[in-house]
């Protein structure tokens, strides 16, 4: 610690910062489902969801080393680098949580530090064997493999309960969803806060203070689990209306099939060292729970909007972070004027936050339209299975005495 630089230190504060960014971010992922379900309350669910990401931290580095050692070259990255590619990451976040999209921030990192690189160094920076197999399969193959698993899941779980009350069964399939929301929130502090250690012992590197190669002190572990569980407590509310309601109706049996689904797929590939998005994982996870119940829905124009934010946040976070890069690169007065921007712009993304400020206490509240998701009540963006509409019209006769009005028929 003694070795550190003003501009190391800049730079691990910032990277403490999207860490932060990342907590609340993502908290929807695993604590959406529980609370849009009633199987915990908002605060409650937070604060639970916070522990086990400060917990999950420490269970592994397998994804820090994917970072600190494989996605870019370590040789020849200056430290102002990682610091463009943070503010990147860092304004992405923030602006899909302003519109309650449940983007990737872990794409948004990884797009920073390929965007910053690529205008540092140029192509060789970049590793792109590591950038194809650890990022862009696994981004495309977490979706689908956790949505399927969660429609078989949730089917398996009605067939097997089909004989019985869903009264009788909705306590114990809140206890369950309970415990595997946990194990979201343990997946994803072994996941995600693994993403910040891995980019702090790269600025560390490259700033001499560490040896190619090395895994995280335990210091940056520490750091790293802390900064990710305060986001999480913080509660991204914006983004846990959307998973929670505004995406699809889940019960308790989805519920639970759709958080134990996340979490396989998101543990497995922390083993093996795939920095996946857990927020994509949970995403497809929730959609294929919603598909798996008779008469299920998804909302497709929320699924779509979500879709068209996965496929912008690499080239997005990482156009903001080369053009960060350039002006870094112009020496110590580039390096302030981009602090200084990171810094106004999310001021006033906060600001416009506040016009409609979204918090525990009206997480799972209609909007104006009528759904969370911004939808018009009564309108609904998927298919539903056929048998499951209902006709809610019902005929309200003629008050006697009445000159022979005919009935008039209300829409409940």
């Amino acid at each position: 610690m003694e070795h550190l630089t003003l501009l190391l230190a800049i730079v691990i504060v910032t990277a403490l910062v999207f860490d932060f960014t990342n907590g609340f971010h993502d908290t929807a992922n695993a604590m959406a489902t529980t609370i849009s379900t009633g199987a915990l309350k908002p605060k409650t669910a937070v604060a639970m969801s916070a522990v086990l990401n400060l917990a999950g931290a420490f269970l592994s580095v397998e994804v820090a080393r994917t970072i600190s050692g494989g996605l870019i070259n370590e040789n020849g990255i200056r430290t102002e680098v990682i610091f463009a590619a943070l503010v990147g990451a860092i304004l992405w976040n923030l602006l899909t949580w302003l519109v309650g999209l449940p983007s990737s921030s872990s794409h948004a990192l990884f797009g920073g530090l390929i965007g910053a690189t690529l205008m540092s160094v140029g192509t060789s920076g970049v590793n792109g064997g590591v950038v194809i197999t650890k990022v862009l399969i696994p981004a495309l193959a977490a979706p689908v493999v956790a949505g399927l698993a969660a429609l078989l899941a949730t089917r398996l779980t009605y067939r097997i309960g089909r004989r019985t009350d869903d009264k009788a069964t909705a306590k114990g399939y809140r206890a369950g969803q309970i415990a595997s929301a946990g194990l979201v929130s343990l997946a994803h502090g072994t996941n995600d806060a693994q993403k910040t250690m891995g980019v702090i012992t790269l600025a560390l590197v490259t700033g001499g203070v560490l040896a190619p190669g090395s895994n995280p002190p335990l210091w940056v572990i520490v750091s790293a689990g802390t900064a990710i569980a305060l986001g999480t407590y913080l509660g991204g509310w914006r983004i846990i209306r959307t998973m929670g309601t505004g995406l699809t109706e889940l019960r308790p049996q989805q519920g639970f099939a759709a958080q134990t689904s996340a979490a396989t797929v998101i543990l497995a590939s922390s083993h093996l060292g795939f920095s996946l998005s857990t927020t994509q994982s949970c995403s497809g996870a929730v959609m294929g729970a919603g598909l798996g119940r008779k008469g299920g829905v998804v909302r497709w124009s929320t699924a779509t909007r979500m879709f068209i934010a996965w496929g912008l946040t690499l080239p997005a976070a990482g156009l903001v972070a080369a053009c960060a890069e350039f002006l870094t690169g112009q020496g110590s007065w580039g390096v302030a004027v981009v602090a200084a921007l990171l810094l106004a712009c999310s001021g006033a993304i906060w600001l416009a936050s506040r016009r409609r400020p979204v918090d525990h206490t009206n997480v799972t509240d209609a909007d104006e339209a009528g759904f969370p998701g911004g939808e018009p009540a009564g309108v609904l963006a998927g298919g539903i299975t056929a048998g499951a509409t209902q006709d809610l019209s019902t005929t309200i006769p003629s008050p006697p005495g009445s000159s022979g009005e005919p009935a008039r028929t209300a829409t409940v």
